[in-house]
């Protein structure tokens, strides 16, 4: 962030001091991205195929990512279900020792998050045999997706610009391609399905635009509907008073089309919920929130007095991390700030320092009614996320279409900006676009130049606007090391007094009773002895996390005396 920012710094002072530099060079690369550009359908492929191409090139710098977290594997869980052919689960014996982080254990075995994110990677494992795979589609699929929507709002050069500034921002180095659990990807993919058909919904009312904007809302009612209500709100508003008005057939099949898709979505997302937590209007994290969290979600909410924990690391995940946040949110003199710093936070993620310049023109945004319903969307969006506790950049995914329209509009405005007779404007907004390119190019040697993280876990990877570096490597060695000793194995983690609880090892599958290694969390001996002698046929090992390195031994036979 650093680099960036200094950076940034003398691209502005270059630009004033000399704003005709590289015309030439400019104008020509200009040329010829405006004919691709106006070659629509093209530039949307070109979007979406340029963040498989590049990423899929970058293998052998970013392996293909390793689970490293509670929120990536309580998402794994849901795609191995899926793709077990179920629902869910029915709770493991003895599961008071495989307790975790966003998982449910009761009425049944299943991952507390909505299951359209664990939809996508069980489809990829079942097509590829790879989850991640998945993951990068999406992406793919999300700057397409941007470029589509932005061309209904931009003229097609500055939406071929905006698909590549995601695909360098967003597409190959963020957390939201680079983890299992990020819902970003999906969620901008239904906010620009969404905010891509309204432009040309009102301007030609055809049943296929109208689709579109169904299928977006069903995706995000599978993956965050909170936010995805926040968008269709105002979308709804905006339709309803559009002046073109179809006839009244045409216009019962506008309304008809994308409300079955949407109900359909509804009726799955129920009869899931009824499955897997035992009612079909219980929200998937509502049971697993009111079994472990003390935490609410909304600033109305009150604290739930403390359950039960058997796990410290849980009690301490629970109550250190999230409480402790909620304390300070909640405080008098704590709100404000925070919330601040929420909106900074989120802000540094999709501009980092170089996407920062054109918001110098926001005050002509404000008076732009060309991009007016987007400004409307973000404002309500900006007003239910200051009611949220806890805020992460793809909570608000599905108005990334929206963020991206609105910068881009600043950036026209900036173009044409000039001062004192010179071109400043023009060379920042150029200036703008080789940051972004460059410092893709810096990210891809942030390791052998000692510029990345390293630290797990990591204080900083989120603000960040790349994605997290190989974490997770000792779980992954440790299982994997496991996973070739012959028979079955079972882990049994013991924490130091002094454990991170973000730092979390005891994940496991869908079928626990069948799989090769399962892990399991330390009780006292006795608790210990049980779970051993139910699990008889299996070598038994301890795992300690906390040692450096981490440490996996056979289980001290005198503990289970």
């Amino acid at each position: 962030m650093t680099i960036e920012f200094w950076t940034t710094a003398i691209a502005c002072a270059l630009s004033f001091t000399w704003p005709h530099w590289g015309l030439r060079w400019y104008a020509r690369i200009e040329a010829a991205c405006q004919r691709l550009a106006y070659r629509k359908g093209l530039a949307v492929a070109s979007v979406g195929l340029s963040v498989i191409a590049l990423r899929l090139a970058i293998l052998p710098l970013f392996p293909i990512p390793l689970p490293f977290d509670s929120d990536d594997f309580s998402t794994l869980l849901a795609a191995d279900t899926f793709v077990h052919g179920r629902l869910t689960n029915p709770t493991p014996a003895m599961w008071t020792h495989f307790e975790t982080i966003h998982v449910s254990m009761q009425p049944t075995y299943q991952s507390m998050y909505f299951p359209g994110q664990g939809l996508l990677l069980a489809a990829s494992k079942a097509v590829f045999a790879c989850s991640w795979i998945g993951q990068l589609l999406a992406s793919a699929l999300m700057c397409a997706g941007l470029c589509w929507m932005l061309q209904a709002w931009l003229p097609p050069n500055w939406a071929l610009l905006g698909g590549a500034i995601a695909v360098l921002r967003l597409g190959i180095f963020s957390y939201w391609t680079n983890t299992y659990h990020a819902t970003g990807a999906l969620g901008a993919l239904g906010g620009a399905l969404i905010l891509g058909g309204l432009p040309r919904l009102m301007r030609n009312a055809q049943v296929g635009y109208a689709l579109l904007m169904g299928v977006g809302a069903a995706i995000l009612i599978l993956t965050r509907p909170y936010e995805g209500l926040l968008l269709c709100l105002p979308v709804v508003f905006v339709l309803a008073r559009s002046k073109n008005r179809p006839s009244a057939r045409k216009t019962g099949l506008l309304v008809v089309a994308p409300l079955a898709v949407i109900l359909t979505a509804c009726a799955w997302l129920g009869y899931y919920d009824y499955r897997a937590f035992g009612n079909p209007l219980t929200p998937p994290y509502a049971v697993n929130r009111a079994q472990y969290a003390m935490a609410p979600y909304f600033i109305w909410e009150h604290p739930r007095l403390e359950p039960t924990y058997r796990h410290a690391a849980m009690r301490s995940f629970y109550e250190k991390e999230e409480m402790g946040f909620y304390r300070l949110i909640y405080s008098p003199v704590g709100f404000v700030p925070y919330t601040i710093g929420k909106a900074v936070f989120t802000l540094q993620f999709y501009t980092g320092f170089v996407l920062l310049i054109p918001l110098i023109m926001v005050r002509r945004i404000f008076l732009d009614r060309r991009i007016l319903p987007l400004v409307v969307c973000t404002l309500v969006l900006a007003a239910g996320s200051i009611v949220e506790i806890f805020l992460l950049p793809h909570y608000v995914a599905p108005l990334t279409p929206a963020f991206y329209a609105i910068g881009l509009q600043a950036m026209r405005h900036l173009r044409v900006w000039k001062l004192e007779g010179k071109a400043v404007g023009r060379a920042m907004a150029r200036m703008v676009v080789t940051l972004c390119v460059l410092l893709a190019g810096v990210r891809l040697f942030a390791e052998p130049l000692r510029m990345a993280p390293s630290e797990w876990p990591p204080s900083n990877w989120l603000f960040a606007w790349y994605g997290p570096e190989h974490f997770g490597v000792e779980r992954a060695q440790s299982e994997s090391w496991l996973d070739q000793q012959p028979g079955k194995q079972l882990a049994i983690v013991r924490y130091s007094s002094g454990h991170n609880p973000l730092n979390e090892w005891v994940h496991n599958g869908a079928d626990i009773g069948n799989a090769k290694v399962i892990w399991a969390r330390d009780m006292e001996p006795g608790g210990n002895l049980e779970l051993i002698r139910y699990y008889r046929d299996r070598s038994v090992w301890l795992v300690e996390p906390d040692a450096v390195p981490a440490r996996v031994s056979p289980y001290p036979l005198e503990e289970t005396k």
